[in-house]
């Protein structure tokens, strides 16, 4: 009988929960808004008043000048319009109090109160007036009106004050009809009729008070909802906004400003493809996506190059966190005293520093920069040697000319510049003295009015083959005092960047002022901030809304706004049910008969209803119910459910039920005017006239009762849920506009001889008065609702767009700090920042490589081919992942670094992989990846075999990273010899004809992040300038190793040729060895090998 569908029940119960009043009050104290809410909710009831007085002013001068323009004797209504006029002034200004800031609470209650009274004394005082002056039994003009105006317009804040002051006022017009009608006009009690119509009365009284509670309740329930809708939205963006900043931050951390947009823009760009694309195209487009190189050309400044002297000592003997401390302390101070100086640092490799002036913004002064740089950080290593008792002091080259910069590669951004200037730095630096500056004759000629002592440069410098080949003239400056430099007492408070002082302001505070500053910005409604929010976009994103309808002038907008689901559907139904009930009742009381046909379509039609009601609140029915206990319902509740839940979220259906609504009404209308006969009734009146004699009021009905109907339906019609803003008042109007041709055309003379508001005023004006006043007033306030629903959901609009903005920028955030540090470094490094401290690790076996292209100019053609090489090892990079997982250290000229086990390997399998692992894992992985598995599964079999051959041989558990960071070398020469190959096909002249020269070490490794401006992770230890040094001594086509890591490699089953004895910097002479590689570039292997050749 039911599908899937229906028995999928619809039990969620959270979204008419989050919209219950209690659970929104109880949200805004949990989210510390409540006295935001507070201020807020004055600001709209405030705009109501204000709504309220323009309302009530243009309704007292229209009803006093027709009062004055209509009637025939002016001195009867002299006294109507004075008391008008006059209590419409004290009313204006009894309520203006309230717009006074520092009122107290009870101010409110009083003013509303006395302004309720007044409207209340006037009706009933000309009433009485002209009852015993001139026996003219009058219509009450503010009875229904006062009502609308006690729920709708005054600034009471809570919904409990309306409702006390709502029926007291109803129960006061009540008692003085009793009064009047039983006492004054001394009326039988126990009539029947009259009874009746006092309990007609009664019904009207409690509609309107049904009707202006359930407005209030609804007002409360979207705007405190709207509310912490803005404040969800104000919360992300003052998030969004802290993550763009980072973002910023992390960026420019990488790259200058000036070149940073292009890759900002990309790394967007492809995070919002892979939120698109899947599968094959996803994998299409990026790898046909455009590589993007940022390089440009400077061709006037001064560059810098700073080397620790005796740096090499400290990796030996300080501990990991001493280093990290030290070299922390001098770089952070570094950049800070080059942003003093207006000098961009590029980078520091290890012990090297270097930066340029006049690369960002053209400066004229580069020169003196660099050369008061040079100065500050000479007298700052000093004070580091003094306060730490470290034997270390500064060698600095300063050259000035042009360079390129920019970025190359696609993994582990990094600026950096090239040019033969910039190899002139490094070599100033290198043939340099400690304690002094190494400068070019090209620098020195730009140092205007220095009063610095110029001494001869080294005799390194002049016996230097490139300095000579480029006729370089050195000159040599002695470090000065500069103490009392601003830029020294600057770097002095750079090592506590990390350490602030003053911890005791909560971070939170800034967020509170500007979520105050935005609440007060909100738009509250009808007045003022309506017109603005109509009148522009604001901040050009929100769309336009319509003046009359607010419909927004996006209709894509409008259009998914009308198909938003509406929970607050079913206290509709059910007003509307007790509404029809209250019509019924009063019809049954009103007509002369029922037929039979009458009881019938009130059947069918209460049927309807009914049933309409059951399906809407029977889901709340049985949360109450079963909200404590687990229960399975059936299959019958899970239809009822999913009618519920089709109902809500379908415009359509609830646009029918809603028109059937309305229908069943005027079905009620139409049957109390189809009991009266006009053309009988005007020949009874007047034979009631001739002969003198009172005429039944059962002949037709009570034209102010119908009047009061029609106000009703028009007040249901207009604050109906779910239903769009401009099929409300198009309904709204029909309505009025078919009770006027009734009271001005069918039954124009029932309504003429009806009782009116004031003397010699006609019946007809009064009833159109009345109604056009509840239509208005129903319609300004329903704005203000329908204007909370709007921005409520463009609020949530903006809100997913923002959240979705912000899940790219933390993305962005997270690819830029994988830039930046290892995967493994990134979630402790962001920890330690948020601790204040540094953060530094130490590894016990770290396999480190130098791989450098030989004999590769820089100039900006050969840079092209560079950033094509090195995107090709960044794309074989790419694959060394999970277990194998290489890091890309960073790229110096044409050296590319990377290391192998910085990442944390808790529990490291020490056997090889199973066939049914490595087959599962061959099905899911890419060729590359598997190869790359059953490459290291073998060669950890090799190890296993030959530890249990040679008992007495110790190895480490992760060996296994120096086979790997070799295959890693081997690929990349392979990669190289492709290009190579590629290139030469080309008919052009040396477009690329390289090698590759790499080295190898093994062995414990410290690591950290430092630096203040743009923070850097590096690694220190004797493998890392170990194999340097195997690179910078090796042979082009050849992976050098040391003798450890060789042993190594034996033992995974590689074959290692022994180079011989071979000089290296700072250790001496050293054996060292080249990999096995055959001419297919395959690794040689060990297979005849027995533990004893070892």
């Amino acid at each position: 009988m039911f599908d899937t569908t229906w028995r999928r029940c619809h039990t969620n119960w959270s979204h008419e929960r989050n919209l219950q009043l209690g659970n929104l009050k109880k949200r805004c104290e949990e989210v510390g808004v409540d006295k935001e809410y507070a201020v807020y909710e004055r600001r709209i009831r405030l705009d109501a008043l204000t709504v309220f007085i323009l309302l009530h002013s243009v309704m007292t001068i229209i009803c006093c000048t027709l009062l004055i323009k209509t009637s025939m004797h002016t001195e009867l209504i002299f006294i109507d319009v004075l008391l008008y006029a006059l209590a419409s002034l004290f009313i204006i200004f009894v309520l203006s109090i309230n717009y006074k800031e520092a009122n107290k609470k009870w101010v409110v209650y009083v003013t509303s109160i006395i302004a309720v009274m007044t409207l209340v004394s006037v009706d009933m005082a000309i009433h009485f007036i002209h009852y015993y002056a001139h026996y003219w039994d009058l219509n009450f003009l503010y009875d229904t009106y006062v009502l609308f105006v006690i729920y709708m317009f005054l600034p009471m804040p809570t919904v409990k004050a309306p409702v006390l002051l709502g029926c007291s006022i109803s129960f006061l017009y009540i008692f003085f009809f009793f009064i009047e009608t039983f006492f004054y006009n001394k009326v039988e009690i126990k009539h029947i009729d009259n009874l009746l119509n006092i309990s007609i009365d009664l019904v009207d009284y409690i509609w309107f008070n049904l009707l202006g509670t359930f407005f209030r309740l609804m007002t409360d329930i979207i705007v405190r909802s709207s509310f912490l809708e803005r404040h969800q939205f104000m919360t992300e963006d003052i998030m969004l906004k802290g993550a763009r900043e980072q973002e910023k931050m992390l960026l420019h951390s990488i790259l200058p400003p000036q070149i940073a947009q292009p890759f900002q823009d990309d790394i967007r760009s492809r995070i919002a493809v892979s939120g698109r694309r899947h599968g094959m195209r996803s994998r299409h487009h990026q790898q046909t996506k455009e590589r993007i190189m940022a390089i440009q050309t400077h061709s006037d400044v001064t560059i810098l190059y700073a080397d620790v002297v005796n740096y090499t000592h400290l990796t030996t003997t300080l501990s990991v966190e001493e280093l990290v401390t030290v070299l922390h302390d001098l770089y952070a101070s570094f950049d800070v005293a080059a942003s003093f100086y207006r000098t961009q640092r590029i980078k520091f490799l290890g012990d090297c520093y270097y930066c340029v002036a006049g690369l960002s913004v053209p400066d004229p002064d580069h020169a003196k920069c660099c050369i008061n740089l040079a100065h500050a950080m000479i007298a700052h290593i000093r004070d580091v040697r003094e306060s730490r008792n470290l034997d270390i002091d500064m060698r600095i080259g300063v050259h000035s000319g042009s360079l390129l910069a920019g970025v190359i590669g696609s993994a582990k951004l990094q600026y950096d510049i090239w040019g033969e200037d910039v190899v002139i730095a490094n070599k100033l630096e290198s043939t340099g003295v400690p304690g002094h500056l190494h400068i070019s004759e090209k620098t020195l000629s730009l140092m205007v009015d220095h009063n610095f002592e110029i001494l001869p440069g080294t005799q390194q410098a002049r016996d230097d083959i490139y300095l000579r080949e480029h006729n370089i003239k050195t000159f040599l400056i002695a470090a000065t005092d500069i103490t009392n430099s601003p830029a020294i007492s600057k770097m002095s408070t750079a090592f506590y960047v990390l350490h602030p002082k003053d911890k005791s302001k909560p971070i939170n505070l800034d967020v509170h002022e500007e979520l105050r500053k935005e609440f007060a910005e909100m738009p509250s409604g009808i007045l003022s901030s309506m017109f603005k929010f109509l009148s522009h976009k604001g901040d050009g994103r929100r769309p336009l809304l319509g003046f009359v309808f607010l419909n927004f002038r996006d209709p894509t907008l409008e259009y998914n706004f009308m198909q938003e689901p509406d929970h607050l559907f079913k206290y509709c139904i059910l007003l509307s049910w007790v509404v029809y009930i209250s019509l019924f009742y009063v019809q049954s009381v009103d007509s002369t008969t029922l037929h039979s046909v009458n009881y019938v379509m009130h059947a069918l039609s209460f049927i309807f209803q009914t049933v309409v009601v059951f399906i809407m609140w029977y889901k709340w029915l049985c949360h109450w119910r079963y909200h404590k206990q687990v229960h399975r319902y059936s299959k019958y509740s899970c239809f009822i459910f999913y009618c519920s839940h089709e109902i809500q979220r379908n415009l359509i259906a609830r646009l029918c039920i809603y028109l059937f609504t309305i229908l069943m009404y005027f079905l009620i209308i139409g049957l109390v005017l189809m009991d009266c006969d006009p053309t009988e009734f005007v020949v009874l009146h007047i034979e009631s006239k001739l002969y003198l004699y009172e005429m039944s009021s059962s002949v037709c009905f009570q034209p102010w009762v119908l009047t009061k109907m029609i106000c009703l339906i028009i007040g249901v019609t207009l604050i109906f849920t779910g239903i769009p803003l401009t099929v409300k008042i198009v309904i709204g109007i029909v309505e009025a506009s078919i009770y006027a041709i009734v009271i001005f055309f069918q039954y124009d003379y029932l309504f003429r001889n009806s009782s009116s508001t004031n003397p010699t005023f006609d019946p007809e004006i009064c009833h159109c008065l009345l109604v056009s006043i509840t239509l208005l007033s129903l319609y300004f306030m329903e704005r203000q609702v329908e204007f909370n629903n709007k921005i409520n959901y463009n609020w949530r609009v903006e809100l997913l767009n923002k959240q979705q903005d912000a899940h790219i920028t933390n993305k962005s955030i997270t690819i830029l700090l994988h830039n930046l540090l290892p995967t493994h470094v990134v979630k402790l490094y962001m920890t330690s920042l948020e601790k204040h401290e540094m953060y530094f690790e130490s590894h016990k076996m770290v396999a480190v490589m130098f791989a450098t292209l030989k004999n590769f100019e820089m100039d900006m053609s050969k840079l092209r081919f560079l950033n094509e090489i090195i995107f090709e090892f960044d794309a074989v990079l790419s694959h060394y992942k999970n277990e194998c997982l290489v890091d890309k250290i960073k790229i110096v000229g044409c050296t590319y670094m990377a290391a192998c086990g910085l990442h944390i390997r808790e529990k490291r399998s020490q056997t090889t992989f199973s066939e049914t692992e490595i087959s599962w894992r061959d099905r899911h992985a890419s060729p590359t990846a598997n190869s790359l598995r059953r490459e290291v599964s073998r060669a950890k079999e090799h190890m296993e075999s030959f530890a249990l051959r040679t008992q007495g041989v110790t190895s480490h558990p992760n060996d296994d990273v120096v086979f790997v960071i070799t295959l890693f070398a081997l690929d990349l020469m392979r990669t190289v010899w492709t290009i190579n190959k590629l290139y030469k096909s080309i008919p052009l002249d040396k477009m690329f004809a390289g090698e590759l020269s790499i080295g190898i070490s093994s062995g414990e490794v410290m690591a950290g992040v430092v630096g203040a401006s743009q923070v850097h992770y590096d690694i220190w230890g004797n493998p890392v300038n170990m194999a340097s040094r195997m690179d910078s001594t090796g042979l082009p086509g050849f992976i050098q190793v040391t003798e450890e890591s060789a042993d190594i490699l034996r033992r995974c089953g590689l074959e290692c040729d022994y180079r011989g004895m071979t000089y290296v910097k700072g250790r001496g002479i050293l054996p060292t060895y080249f990999v096995g590689i055959d001419d297919n570039l395959e690794f040689r292997s060990r297979d005849d090998w027995n533990g004893e050749n070892m």
